[in-house]
């Protein structure tokens, strides 16, 4: 598993935190999260695929992707409103694992595998589409 590392391909062209390809898990806590990552570690996942996402990583850099995306052009999306669950969970303590899943199997084999695992919030971020996954 790696650290996470926000990059700029994980942006929208308005700064926003959209990372295609990629699942973001969020779990209660730390060690539910490194549990979670050890059952895909374990089930053949790399971890170069997988990305460990502590709250203040999340509150330092994801949410401050959003900075004044409501005074931007108006958007159908819901990025920045995906950021501030982030956010608030965040706030809560929750951690979360980023894991590269491009493709509709992928994704869900990792919620199959994971479907004991105390998921708080899981978003798939497809092209154009964020999409709910828990």
């Amino acid at each position: 598993m790696k650290p996470f590392v926000l990059e700029p391909g994980m942006l929208t062209m308005g700064g926003v935190f959209y990372p295609t390809g990629h699942m973001f898990l969020m779990f209660p806590s730390r060690d539910d999260a490194a549990k979670a990552s050890q059952a895909l570690l374990d089930n053949g996942y790399s971890g170069e695929s997988i990305s460990f996402v502590t709250p203040e990583q999340i509150r330092d850099n994801i949410a401050r992707t959003i900075g004044d995306a409501d005074m931007q052009m108006p958007s159908a999306g819901t990025e920045a409103d995906t950021v501030r669950m982030y956010s608030q969970l965040a706030s809560q303590g929750h951690h979360a694992l980023m894991v590269h899943a491009p493709k509709a199997e992928q994704s869900e084999h990792v919620m199959d595998l994971l479907q004991s695992h105390p998921i708080s919030y899981a978003q798939k971020y497809r092209r154009l589409v964020i999409e709910d996954l828990a």
